[in-house]
């Protein structure tokens, strides 16, 4: 499989018109954000069409998964506030307090033009994420790109690497949750939440058992029960519960290629 990455638009959107996450340098000099982890557990060492290369789990659904974590990471953050008041699920950008990561923020201006559906949201973040997300991902040092001669003719890229120490750290932590039944902190969560939306957990049966217990912990995580420890982050635990209902949905009617 190709993993290309489309050139960067030199300007940012219309009122009202879809964000361009790789419209600018994303730089990767802060803390990952909840969209890069999502991605970094996503990704499949050794699952690649060529030896010693991985792939991304659930590609086909991916957008509307990193599309959720965004807008879970400004759940978390306290940038945007959901209003389930009418028919289909809201959300609001809270006035004057953007986040200060670029990818964020590009998710948060579009939602600061005025309150929108969670679906609407979606779909319009979600579709230019994966290319800046990776690419941080590669500037970090979690995943490696490289090249493959196919039938000697032609040259593919590929994703190459395990992950590193942080996909190892984050799986363990999630895996802690799941497996363990370790009361989890807001933040993994949301990833063990985001993670169960995107339909991919059988498929990582090796490093997460998929199991009776398994599938009844990560159901309570995409319901927003995460414990004690999370009372704090009820607006979060909500918020992240929307949207994680608004992934499988959306998830559910995209065409499987």
């Amino acid at each position: 499989m190709s993993d290309s990455v489309h050139p960067s638009q030199p300007s940012g959107p219309a009122p009202g018109a879809e964000p361009d996450a790789s419209a600018s340098p994303q730089p990767t000099t802060g803390a990952p954000t909840l969209a890069e982890d999502l991605m970094l557990l996503l990704f499949q060492p050794q699952s690649g069409l060529h030896s010693g290369t991985g792939s991304i789990a659930g590609e086909g659904t991916l957008f509307y998964v990193l599309a959720g974590a965004v807008l879970t990471d400004l759940a978390l953050g306290g940038h945007v506030t959901t209003d389930e008041s009418s028919r289909a699920a809201r959300v609001e950008a809270v006035a004057d307090d953007p986040p200060t990561d670029a990818l964020l923020r590009k998710g948060w201006e579009y939602i600061a033009q005025r309150p929108r559906g969670v679906q609407t949201v979606l779909a319009a973040i979600g579709p230019t994420l994966r290319a800046p997300v990776l690419e941080r991902l590669v500037e970090r040092g979690d995943i490696e790109r490289g090249q493959r001669k196919s039938l000697g003719l032609f040259t593919t890229d590929v994703l190459e690497g395990d992950g590193g120490e942080r996909r190892a750290a984050l799986m363990a932590e999630v895996r802690g949750v799941l497996v363990d039944g370790a009361e989890p902190s807001p933040r993994i969560a949301a990833l063990g939440a985001l993670l169960a939306a995107s339909g991919t957990l059988p498929q990582f049966d090796s490093e997460i058992p998929w199991t009776t217990p398994v599938i009844e912990r990560a159901e309570r995580l995409k319901r927003g029960e995460w414990g004690a420890g999370a009372a704090a982050q009820a607006v979060a635990r909500t918020t992240t519960a929307i949207v994680v209902n608004n992934v499988i949905v959306a998830a559910a009617v995209l065409p499987r290629t």
